[in-house]
């Protein structure tokens, strides 16, 4: 279980346990739906949301009959069908050229869930979502163009996003997890001095080779490594460096007083 602030709630938010409120939310929820969800599902926390401007489409997509009707993920269902023809793509673009099969596609917007746990900078944790719609995004191949190679097929170029369209879509909008367990859901505090700690513990397993290590200047004098770098092993990552200014920053409370429980997104890693 994380680290958290001595005045903040007793028992964090998990992956699992975001998760299950995620998928009791109905198609179309908005933030407002979403941060309520989560305070009701995590008592003593309290929950914001908001969406941020960045847009993304998901590379699974999914083979669609004329009804709707889901077949196949796309990338493993066009492999199998160039292997029915020994890898000709122009045979397989012609021969599903025609048929009246499509492709759906995930069209997402990031979101962030946060709420306070204590009374500093990064007590906070914070939930990194995709606000998610998949829509009929084109024909099977391209009606005019032959695609040229293997991963030009499989990776449709001709879909339009422009086109996305309310009837066009099928699904949503549903929030997902971004990223693996350990990323999407983040307590700052917790996270930073986790950082802090791998930082920490790398530099000092360097620790027998660089009190070994000299500089040797023009004139031929060697300084030890150590003896030139002395705050070496007291080195803090700028994540950390950053919250540590907030924090001693003049500006904080001001900051924090119109911010309420809004805190800037922490990115910990990439989408999955």
């Amino acid at each position: 279980m994380a680290e958290i602030s001595e005045n903040g709630p007793t028992r964090l938010p998990d992956h699992g346990s975001v998760e299950a409120v995620l998928a009791r939310l109905p198609a179309g929820a908005d933030e407002t739906v979403l941060a309520a969800a989560l305070g009701e599902a995590f008592p003593g926390f309290a929950f914001s949301a908001a969406n941020v401007d960045d847009q993304y489409w998901r590379d699974t997509r999914s083979v669609l009959a004329a009804d709707g009707t889901r077949i196949a993920e796309y990338r493993p269902w066009m492999k199998a069908e160039l292997a029915k023809d020994n890898g000709d793509i122009a045979t397989v673009w012609r021969r599903l050229q025609d048929t009246d099969l499509q492709i759906s596609e995930w069209h997402g917007n990031s979101v962030y869930a946060f709420a306070p746990t204590g009374p500093g900078a990064a007590d906070y944790v914070q939930i990194s979502l995709g606000r998610e719609t998949e829509w009929r995004a084109g024909p099977i191949v391209s009606p005019s163009r032959r695609p040229w190679g293997e991963e030009e097929l499989l990776d449709p170029s001709w879909i339009s996003h422009d086109d996305m369209s309310d009837d066009k879509v099928l699904a949503g909008p549903l929030y997902r997890l971004h990223g693996k367990a350990g990323s999407s859901v983040v307590h700052v505090r917790s996270f930073l001095a986790r950082y802090a700690r791998l930082e920490r513990d790398k530099r000092e397993a360097r620790r027998p080779e660089l009190e070994r290590r000299v500089w040797v200047g023009s004139d031929g004098t060697r300084t030890p490594f150590l003896a030139s770098q002395p705050d070496y092993f007291d080195f803090k990552p700028r994540e950390v460096r950053f919250f540590q200014d907030w924090e001693e920053s003049s500006a904080r409370e001001p900051c924090l007083r119109a911010l309420g429980p809004r805190h800037p997104g922490l990115r910990t890693q990439g989408r999955a």
